[in-house]
């Protein structure tokens, strides 16, 4: 074996033992499941606002794919969890299949959406992405509008009787059913995004996020790995609108419309990029603070939520929540835990993904 060859080898093993360690399950993600898990019981009264933080949850994961991993700004990301909420109500309206097939289907049309868009983000960078996929969403929220009589236009797609899931489960008014189905479809498909943006694919995405001329120059198909990225996403946040449309039996022009772009990015920025937790716990932040002000302040909310966001900001949120971390591993390490590599201070935070 020549010297090039080792090396080679040696990197690679180098590659596949961090990967291997960044995809094992830690403590905190375990007890974070556990307790979306018990909420099903513990609160039986708030089912309905917890089916929302995690669809919510599902499309800031979707956005996260593409802003935290691939480094892809995007304000139009309500069009594929628009064209999501129109498909599985279509499919219920007029064929009363399962829901399970209209994901299937929501995620199918919205990934076919992604995939013929993509192309269009490829040819720019940051504000002439944010232009195109601006640009695309209200395209499609105004041909949502104009085909009337199949979206029902500004009275929303009324008529939507969903079946039970697996031909078992009924939705019930207390959502109840609904929350453990968007939990249970969440859960699947963030495990199948952590096992991803573990892989080389995901490491080639970050590789290109940071510097997409240093990864064409080393061989990755930076082109492709995008187009494939932001199909996924799509995918996702299709699944998300989906979702929607089966738990509250309706669809209207909401779904598709700007300030469903702009919350899910607020979400990731209260919640923090690329690592996929973020999308998760910006949700739950982001929804009870909007049920919470709400209720003081009806008219005044988005006034307090804004201004939380200053603060955030201005705070740096990533430096409160590094700082944090390596409390709270300090903590749970003792003082001779930071030498070790997997306490230590460059260890990666809660899902070891950054």
């Amino acid at each position: 074996m020549s010297h090039a060859s080792a090396d080679s080898f040696v990197q690679s093993g180098i590659v596949a033992r961090t990967l291997a360690r960044r995809g094992r399950w830690r403590v905190p993600e375990i007890l974070f499941w556990l307790a979306a898990l018990a909420s099903i019981w513990l609160l039986p009264d708030r089912h309905l606002i917890l089916n929302e933080i995690a669809i919510i949850g599902l499309f800031a994961v979707s956005l996260d794919l593409i802003l935290g991993y691939a480094g892809i700004v995007s304000l139009g990301h309500a069009a594929f969890f628009g064209l999501g909420a129109y498909t599985a109500g279509l499919i219920a309206k007029h064929f009363a299949l399962d829901p399970v097939i209209g994901l299937v289907g929501a995620a199918a049309t919205a990934a076919a959406l992604g995939w013929v868009t993509s192309f269009l983000v490829l040819r720019g960078a940051d504000l002439t992405r944010l232009m195109v996929t601006l640009g695309v969403a209200l395209i499609l929220a105004e041909v949502a509008n104009q085909m009337a009589w199949l979206t029902g236009g500004a009275d929303g797609l009324q008529g939507v009787i969903m079946p039970a899931i697996l031909g078992r489960f009924e939705f019930d008014i207390f959502g109840t059913t609904a929350y453990v189905y968007s939990l249970v479809v969440t859960f699947v498909l963030f495990v199948i995004a952590r096992r991803i943006v573990v892989s080389p694919f995901g490491l080639s995405l970050r590789a290109i996020r940071d510097n997409s001329l240093r990864a064409r120059a080393v061989g990755i198909p930076v082109n492709a790995r995008l187009i494939a990225v932001y199909t996924l996403s799509a995918a996702y946040a299709g699944v998300a609108g989906a979702l929607l449309a089966q738990t509250t039996q309706f669809v209207s022009l909401d779904v598709i419309a700007f300030h469903r772009s702009a919350d899910v990015l607020l979400v990731l920025v209260i919640g923090g990029t690329g690592y996929l937790y973020g999308g998760l716990v910006g949700a739950v932040v982001f929804k009870l603070l909007q049920d919470m002000l709400a209720s003081i302040t009806p008219q005044y909310w988005l006034f307090w939520i804004g201004l939380i966001l200053i603060i955030l900001v201005l705070a740096d949120r990533d430096r409160l929540t590094a700082r944090l971390t390596a409390a709270w591993r300090a903590r749970a390490t003792g003082p001779a835990g930071g030498a070790g590599p997997a306490g230590g201070p460059h260890a990666t935070p809660a899902s070891g993904e950054r």
